[in-house]
């Protein structure tokens, strides 16, 4: 067949690359604003509102992104010198350039994820420092729902649970980085709510599979949110007129998280397909969300060049290590879509590598 790029290419990198849809467009246009400094912008007011009541939180802010939520919630928790407790494959130690570090001066220690993204338990409580004035202070446990460096696992509800009583019972508080916790709360039957009603603080993607253009949702009690408005403020995210484009993230939560259920169903269905290609290694039961990960173990082909053969074809795709390679499905990606890209992938490997370079690396 032929290798030209097709017009519109079938974009499996993130499902950060989903475009607005028209009534998040005509929101945004109509939206009534204000300055939200000075907490006058009605529509950023309402998000906030309604992203509260959804997650269980008494309050909640709107931020410019999932990272500067995380941050701006560890901020919040730590002071210069504190120690937060998290993951060695979660996003906020690998992909957030450490800013927690560089802008707040936390102290991470790191434990190692298990395979289906939680922590073991007793490694944390075993990691939670004695009162000695040697050691940094642990003030907090981060923890990621889903996990997506471990395949978009979703943490149960007994673990959650569990993971909030331990913090708690030591004097730590909980922060969940949860940029895809609707998928969760879709994967697992439950609500937002019941999913964080043991956690903290929370950081919400509105700009992932809920395909607003920008944004997140940070919530936690009022006094966790009074702090974080400080902390936006000092990271430079404070806005104006924010409700142009929190009117979007309005119809996101209101209109978009049902619809996830689609996306689960399409990566179950990417990944039984892409399970019977030789030298292609993934367990379709290890997919329980959008994200599928799997392992490239073809004696023709690394990750990138795979990647590179797929672009060539229309199929946008990332390789996330040597061997490895994730494709998240989204809001634009239909079942024919899937099937589409399992034709390409087929006449990929059994084309061979080309020249072109790959496609790395969104998160």
């Amino acid at each position: 067949m032929s290798q030209n790029p097709i017009e519109q290419p079938i974009d499996l990198r993130s499902d950060t690359v989903t475009k607005p849809t028209e009534r998040m467009r005509r929101a945004m246009f109509e939206a009534e604003v204000g300055d939200d400094i000075y907490g006058e912008d009605p529509t950023a007011n309402r998000l906030e509102e309604i992203a509260a009541d959804m997650l269980g939180m008494d309050d909640a802010l709107f931020v410019s992104s999932g990272t500067m939520g995380n941050l701006v919630s560890v901020l919040a928790h730590c002071g210069r010198g504190d120690e937060m407790i998290l993951g060695d494959r979660s996003h906020i130690f690998i992909a957030e350039q450490g800013g927690s570090a560089a802008l707040g001066g936390v102290h991470s220690r790191t434990l190692r994820n298990q395979p289906d993204g939680t922590l073991d338990l007793d490694e944390v409580a075993d990691a939670i420092r004695a009162d000695n004035p040697h050691y940094p202070i642990s003030r907090l446990l981060c923890i990621e729902n889903t996990q997506n460096f471990c395949g978009g696992r979703a943490l149960s509800l007994e673990y959650m649970d569990a993971a909030g009583d331990l913090a708690h019972q030591n004097g730590l508080k909980l922060h969940v980085d949860g940029a895809r916790l609707f998928n969760a709360a879709v994967k697992l039957n439950a609500s937002p709510a019941r999913l964080l009603q043991n956690a903290d603080s929370v950081s919400v993607c509105l700009s992932k599979g809920l395909a607003a253009p920008i944004g997140s949702i940070v919530a936690g009690d009022q006094a966790f949110v009074d702090k974080a408005r400080r902390m936006r403020k000092i990271v430079g995210g404070a806005t104006r007129q924010a409700g142009v484009i929190a009117a979007a993230g309005i119809v996101a939560i209101t209109e978009m998280v049902e619809r996830l259920a689609d996306d689960h169903d399409n990566a179950q269905k990417l990944a039984k397909g892409l399970s019977r290609f030789d030298g292609i290694d993934i367990d379709p039961q290890d997919v329980e969300t959008n994200l599928v990960f799997f392992n490239v173990n073809h004696p023709d082909f690394s990750a990138s060049e795979l990647s590179a053969a797929l672009q060539e074809r229309g199929v946008l795709i990332s390789a996330t290590g040597k061997n490895r390679m994730r494709a998240v499905l989204n809001y634009h990606i239909s079942s024919n879509d899937v099937d589409r890209v399992l034709d390409l992938f087929k006449d990929a490997l059994e084309a061979g590598p080309s020249n072109a370079k790959s496609s790395d690396g969104a998160y």
